[in-house]
Order: C-alpha cells, then structure tokens, then sequence
C-alpha cells in the first residue's frame, strides 16, 4: 500500500526531472492553441449556462476548488457550479446519481461535460492539459494515496480534461476502492506510454463517450 507521503515526495520533484508528458513543449503549445480557440468559441455557451445557473438558485455561477496538480502541487480549478453547496474543505464527498445537492441546470451540464469547460482556463494558466489524469479534490488525494498503491504517480502529469481512464469508463462517480484502482491504473498506464498520438486518440474517443456516458452525474 502507499502512503500519504506519496504526495509529500513528488511536491518535491525539480522542474528538470518531470516525466515527458509534462516537460514536452509540442504537448503543451498544442494546449493553449487548442484552449485558446475553444473559448472564443464556446464563450457564448459559457455566458448562457452561467446566467441559467444564477436564476435557478443563489451563489456564483462559477466554482473554485483547490485540486492535486503536477507533482502533487495544489491548485484552484474552474467549474460553473452545478450544485447548491460549495466543496473545499477535509471531507468531500464524490457526486452519486440523483445526488440532492445537484441542480436541474447542473445536472444537465454534468451529464453534457459543459460544466468542466471552464477549465480551458486552466490549461491556458498551465494547471491543466487537455488530456491527462482527471484532478481529485485534495481531501480525496490524501485518502487515497494512503490506500490505493502507486496512487501519488498519477502527479507526474498535468491533470487532464479527459483522459485514459475517462474512454475507458471511469468517469463520474466512484463507488468504491476498486472502482478508484482502475482509474489510477489507467492513468499511469497513460503517463507509462504517453505520445502524442495518444492524446489525440482520446480526444477523438471523448467525443463519443460524452454522448453515451451514463455515469455521469
């Protein structure tokens, strides 16, 4: 089993020794091209989806919650707010179908992804990538990597909008340990024989998985 202090050790990795996946200059110019021309497109969808959220319920349309990043380095992430109650603290739990706490506008924008868009941002500030390991909550990462082994080497590549894990099948809730294994294997087997031909082939897959996905909720 590994420990907590998995986090602890890559926190303290150089600049210099990150894995390929993170340290490739081609991966990354193709994140803020990318990024940078789905939110011009996409601007005024992300306008509309805001508005909606702010007339169903109170609070802001946009969510802030601080995530595990590259090297275990912590780091605020961009949602619209798709649920009633906002998130940050030492016990967090995973969203679960007909989940209370979701809205009807959330639960719309959950099931069609739109409310991870917002995350564009996050490729641009260099938080995130396009394609790597989804980022957990940081109450999530700490329990996990106490029970889950080689659960700290998924931080050897910028969190990702979707990812291995997510074609595969694991999206949306977690229902258990072993349910979470298969994610973390699946995004070391990724960071394992990353190319740049595999990230394309993910995005090409996510299309399609997001139109048939039901396990997000």
């Amino acid at each position: 089993m590994s420990g907590g202090s998995d986090i602890n050790r890559l926190e303290a990795v150089r600049l210099d020794l990150l894995s390929r996946v993170a340290a490739d200059p081609i991966k990354r110019a193709a994140d803020v091209l990318c990024a940078t021309a789905l939110l011009l497109f996409i601007a005024p969808l992300l306008l509309l989806a805001a508005v909606l959220i702010k007339l169903e319920s109170s609070g802001p349309a946009l969510f802030r919650q601080q995530r595990g990043g590259l090297n275990g380095r912590p780091f605020t992430i961009y949602k619209l707010r798709s649920m009633r109650c906002q998130e940050n603290g030492d016990e967090i739990a995973h969203a679960q179908r007909a989940d209370g706490r979701v809205t009807r506008i959330g639960a719309l924008l959950r099931m069609s992804s739109i409310d991870e868009l917002p995350q564009l941002f996050n490729v641009l500030r260099g938080d995130m990538s396009l394609v790597g390991p989804r980022p957990h909550a940081l109450a999530h990462d700490h329990y996990y990597s106490a029970r889950i082994a080689g659960y700290g080497r998924r931080f050897r590549a910028r969190p990702g909008l979707t990812g291995l894990a997510q074609i595969q099948g694991y999206r949306g809730g977690v229902d258990g340990l072993d349910d979470m294994a298969n994610r973390v294997a699946a995004d070391n087997a990724y960071i394992d024989s990353w190319s740049l031909g595999s990230d394309l082939r993910i995005v090409l897959r996510t299309v399609p998985q997001l139109l048939i996905a039901t396990n997000a909720y």
